[in-house]
């Protein structure tokens, strides 16, 4: 049985960290005069509390190193845990949510995924509009530090391939997190800010600017209107096309630029994968529209790019119901939210680099057969893949499927139409946002399904946030007796 102690540590000092960020939004709620700053103070109150009691009676157990179970466990519980304190606003606020909606929209923004029961964003407190980005600002480079250090320690879904850059691990987990948060946290919050004065220089108002540059960063998607996007068509769809693509990439990679590195960056082989994927992606909605559905060509491109580089980051944001323009880009777009962007980046998703291992062991085996006698080595950026990290990224992908198809057949059976309950599983798994169909399209939001849906999804959205494996292994009896 693993010592929960270290866990529950870990968990109340971020608690109580995550509490006192929520004295921002109340500030901001102050400042514009709505009474609405008492749910805030409620909240980071009950929250700060929480955590400093669950982190002094955890205390005698803290140690260096974590077991592997503990790790398991200190993944999973950050984001189950946090979303529930993460509720707390909504519940006590403005929006008289019930708890399966609170719980769904801040699961949804600390898992970025930007699926919201909300409507009437406009009519919101300003604070807790403000809370909505942070939770997916949070969710964002929380992400990142996961998938940098736990899940390569985990050895889960392949990403055990990436133990061997710029930060190695060494199994001492909570030193290295702490060493790898702070480098990546300059990375993220310089990002944002450049951001914000981007979205400044095309006409976004102040609030208007850091709300996006956090959702934007976050490849999260809230947005301060109903209309998403379609709210600041223009240039500020540029701006945010550029910002989701370089939140995509490797933060490693930019912390080495800064280093003065710059060769990792322009030779990753995912880096340059997910450029050329959305450079073509891109291409082919642009000349659609134009040949198909008679635009021009720079509105054409400019929601082209947009759009795509939303979806296959899994942002999420919309400028217009792209279902309108066609059965073709509704496909077209279901299929590119399953891709993702970089690992170690804020994305989600499948990521880019499963695809090149997986294409690139077919390729393998197709030469094999032509020359049985050959001897041919799986290699990945330069180094040689190994059959465990192979047999991973196999096992990611079909329990990806597989979890796809169970969640789609739940939903389903809830009273939910095909394509309601299909797309509302993928964009549940791969954290995109919106689904399609009249419900949960673009144009759309969460809050018409039952209860039920909303549950299931809320779930489906941590199993997706921590690739599927690190939350299931928890439900296998053999886990809990090692």
């Amino acid at each position: 049985m693993p010592d929960l102690r270290p866990v529950g540590y870990v968990i109340g000092l971020l608690a109580a960290i995550f509490g006192a960020t929520m004295f921002v939004p109340m500030a901001t709620d102050l400042w514009h005069g709505n009474d609405h700053w008492r749910a805030f103070l409620q909240s980071g109150l009950i929250t700060v509390f929480t955590g400093v009691v669950m982190a002094l009676a955890c205390a005698s157990g803290v140690r260096p190193r974590l077991t592997t179970q503990e790790t398991f466990l200190l993944a999973t519980g950050v984001w189950a845990v946090l979303p529930i304190f993460g509720a707390l606003p909504f519940l006590i606020g403005a929006t008289d949510a019930k708890v399966v909606d609170a719980i769904f929209e801040a699961m949804s923004g600390m898992t970025t995924t930007g699926s919201t029961v909300f409507v009437r964003l406009e009519e919101l407190p300003p604070g807790l509009l403000l809370w909505r980005s942070m939770l997916q600002w949070f969710g964002g480079v929380g992400i990142i530090v996961v998938a940098m250090v736990f899940l390569p320690e985990l050895r889960v879904g392949g990403m055990q391939i990436f133990r061997s850059e710029a930060f190695d691990t060494g199994g001492k987990v909570l030193p290295r997190a702490a060493a790898i948060a702070a480098h990546i946290s300059v990375v993220y919050v310089g990002l944002t800010v450049l951001c914000h004065f981007a979205y400044l220089a095309v006409g976004m108002d102040g609030f208007q600017a850091i709300n996006h540059a956090l959702t934007t960063l976050s490849t999260g998607g809230f947005s301060t209107s109903d209309a998403s996007f379609g709210a600041f068509q223009g240039a500020p769809e540029y701006v945010a096309a550029l910002f989701m693509v370089l939140a995509s990439l490797p933060f490693v990679r930019f912390v080495q630029v800064i280093a003065g590195q710059t060769r990792p960056l322009l030779q990753d082989r995912q880096v340059r994968g997910f450029l050329w994927t959305i450079a073509i992606l891109v291409a082919t909605v642009a000349a659609y529209r134009v040949l198909a559905n008679g635009d021009h060509f720079e509105h054409a491109l400019r929601e082209g790019l947009f759009n795509v580089t939303s979806i296959i980051t899994g942002t999420g944001y919309a400028s217009v119901d792209y279902q309108l323009w066609g059965g073709f880009p509704v496909v077209l777009f279901f299929f590119i939210g399953l891709i993702g962007g970089c690992a170690g980046s804020t994305c989600c998703s499948i990521k880019i680099f499963r695809y090149q291992i997986l294409l690139g062991a077919v390729a393998q085996q197709v030469r094999r057969l032509h020359a049985p006698n050959g001897v041919f080595l799986l290699r990945y950026d330069g180094r040689p893949v190994d059959e465990a990290v192979l047999g991973s990224v196999a096992t990611f992908f079909g329990v990806f499927v597989l979890t796809l198809g169970i969640t789609a057949v739940l939903l389903g059976m809830t009273g939910l139409d095909f394509v309601t309950s299909v797309s509302g599983a993928a964009t549940a798994i791969a954290n995109i946002g919106p689904g399609l169909g009249q419900t949960i399209g673009p144009a759309g939001t969460f809050a018409p399904l039952n209860d039920t849906a909303k549950w299931i999804l809320t779930f489906a959205m941590l199993l997706g946030r921590l690739e599927l494996l690190v939350v299931l292994v928890l439900f296998l009896p053999r886990f809990w007796r090692v």
